[in-house]
């Protein structure tokens, strides 16, 4: 990264000599890195991943039969658990067009990664996450910040507010974690339930037929081979660890940044930027967090091959540097708990926990000077 310390820097004090233009600053910042290179696709990076997971698959579910009916196959399923996990990662890729320049082949590859190796649904999926992309954090446009188990919003704890719901809001931020490792059986459930409503969804033969192989047949193959109670154990720990590992994966990307009332407007580099946060580590940490630790290079430019994220967020730091907009990095531990103590704000009451600064400006601005300013 272009530092080891986190970048917080006025939202609108731009150096005197850059002239604040919104409607292009984002058309700057695409030249520079388009002449970079860094759009350039990954072919050997990718394939590699490609052909590696059926033998990673093969070779998982070999030890698995293997070893057999016994409590050693505890430490398989947390194996298994992160081989999901990384491959989820890779569909994650496809779906954001990473990997061929073809939009057929990137789907069709996510669909079967996601489907057929994961047992997540593509379309659902896909439907989530680019709302996701198009508003993060916006309120009322943005599916990741509501969650029926955790309130992301000051309205949101408001409405969950009876005898029943009170104390456990109050303290969501202890069960935070802990709720998370019912993620996976949460994404499971999400994507068989999406797949055979009438909601519309492409290919939903193709993603049918893919998730009751994946699903029954991991189910049948845990069971015969297992006894009952090992095969629940095995379940619990594999469903247990996926979903925790995809949390906190996800997690502190956009947690506890500041969130964009619904009527706001921005342009297309502030709204990315101002609502995401990078984490800074090594490139063990890129592999571990799926690239998703360059979440600001990541929404920017969603189609930028995984290994050039890195490459990429030195200069588009030093150019939210020169157009005055805030780029915030921290450590991992550091944003986890900026993630809880937003929470936990929230829980208890408090009201506007985390406004976005531009917000914040409106009363200093005179009505719509916020939309001229900002408006795409």
């Amino acid at each position: 990264m272009a530092s080891d310390v986190p970048l917080s820097l006025p939202v609108h004090s731009p150096r005197p000599h850059i002239r604040q233009n919104p409607t292009s600053d984002f058309s700057e910042l695409a030249r520079r890195i388009q002449a970079s290179g860094l759009m350039r696709r990954r072919y050997v990076y990718y394939w590699a991943k490609l052909l590696a997971v059926p033998l990673g698959f093969a070779g998982a579910f070999a030890v698995f039969i293997l070893v057999g009916d016994t409590w050693w196959q505890l430490l398989v399923a947390a194996g298994l658990a992160v081989l999901f996990t990384q491959t989820a990662f890779l569909g994650h890729d496809a779906a954001h067009r990473q990997i061929f320049r073809s939009g057929r082949w990137n789907d069709w590859t996510s669909l079967v990664i996601g489907d057929l190796f994961v047992g997540m649904s593509y379309g659902w999926w896909q439907h989530k996450h680019t709302r996701h992309h198009a508003n993060p954090n916006k309120e009322g446009a943005d599916p990741d910040i509501e969650l029926p188990v955790i309130s992301f919003t000051p309205e949101q704890a408001a409405q969950r507010r009876n005898p029943v719901t009170a104390w456990a809001v109050a303290h969501q931020g202890a069960f935070f974690f802990p709720i998370l490792l019912l993620e996976g059986l949460s994404l499971h459930a999400s994507s068989v339930r999406r797949v055979f409503s009438r909601e519309h969804i492409d290919r939903r033969w193709v993603e049918i037929g893919f998730l009751v192989f994946r699903l029954g047949g991991y189910l049948a193959l845990v069971f015969v081979v297992l006894s009952p109670g090992i095969a629940f154990a095995f379940l619990g720990v594999q469903l247990g660890l996926f979903g925790f590992y995809m949390g906190v994966a996800f997690a502190p990307n956009h947690k506890g940044m500041p969130l964009l009332p619904r009527e706001a407007k921005l342009d297309f580099l502030r709204r990315q930027v101002l609502m995401s946060r990078n984490v800074r580590g090594t490139r063990f940490l890129d592999v571990v967090l799926g690239g998703l630790n360059y979440q600001i290079e990541h929404h920017l430019f969603p189609s930028m091959p995984r290994p050039h994220l890195r490459r990429a967020a030195p200069i588009i730091a030093a150019y939210c540097r020169e157009r005055g907009v805030t780029y915030t990095q921290t450590g991992l531990f550091e944003s986890y708990g900026i993630v809880l103590r937003y929470i936990n704000r929230v829980g208890l009451g408090q009201s506007d926990p985390f406004a976005c600064p531009l917000v914040a400006e409106r009363s200093a601005l005179q009505p719509g000077d916020l939309t001229r300013r900002s408006a795409q």
